[in-house]
């Protein structure tokens, strides 16, 4: 490893163990690079904005989620218990923050906001979200319409922002509401499942798929 990335790696690593014990507003990159004993000017080389390092978060974020999830999910065949595994491994990487996440959701939030999900600067920690629902999808035994099957791997990913937003504000011990909620969802998932390849389910389908594919163009 060369010493820029070293010391890249140096600054990621405070940010994000300081988001997880200080939170969003109070972690500075001023604050990260007196802790990573570099001058301010350098964290600014490597992180010109603290959005910047959130979005280095999301990023390792998404990577534990997969190091979790994929052997969990060895040998499991069905959709709905592989989504059940993936999500609640999910939650598992989450946990660590669920304190200090108002705070990213409150920087979030706004469809203006640079550390958005949707945004620009979001799209390699969601692609890397959704490629782990993908994984999840295309594993699965459990036959789909081919158009659902090619659409699903978002639309679950929207399911799993949903959840997300539902963990922020659950106040259960280890928000095990969060957790029932999302296992009595994939137990109803997998009954629902064959009902799709029934004849006269294709045509509202279709259409369903239709209005989503609009509202997301």
């Amino acid at each position: 490893m060369s010493k820029s990335q070293a010391t890249r790696d140096k600054i990621s690593g405070i940010a994000i163990q300081s988001f997880r014990d200080r939170g969003y507003e109070q972690t500075t990159l001023r604050l990260i690079a007196s802790e990573a004993d570099v001058s301010v000017g350098n964290a600014y080389y490597y992180f010109p904005t603290k959005n910047h390092l959130v979005q280095e978060l999301y990023v390792r974020v998404q990577e534990e989620h997969r190091a979790l999830a994929e052997p969990l999910l060895d040998g499991v065949t069905g959709l709905a218990p592989r989504l059940a595994i993936a999500l609640e491994a999910g939650l598992d990487v989450l946990e660590p923050y669920h304190s200090s996440a108002p705070g990213f959701l409150g920087a979030a939030i706004s469809p203006a906001s640079a550390v958005n999900p949707l945004s620009e600067g979001s799209a390699l920690a969601r692609e890397l979200a959704v490629s782990l629902l993908r994984d999840v999808v295309d594993g699965s035994t459990t036959v789909l319409p081919a158009r659902l099957k090619g659409a699903l791997p978002e639309l679950l990913w929207f399911a799993y922002l949903g959840l997300a937003l539902y963990w922020v504000y659950d106040r259960s011990p280890g928000q095990i509401t969060s957790r029932t909620l999302l296992r009595r969802s994939c137990a109803l998932l997998g009954t629902v499942l064959p009902l799709l390849r029934l004849p006269f389910v294709r045509g509202p389908l279709d259409e369903a798929l239709d209005i989503i594919a609009e509202a997301r163009a």
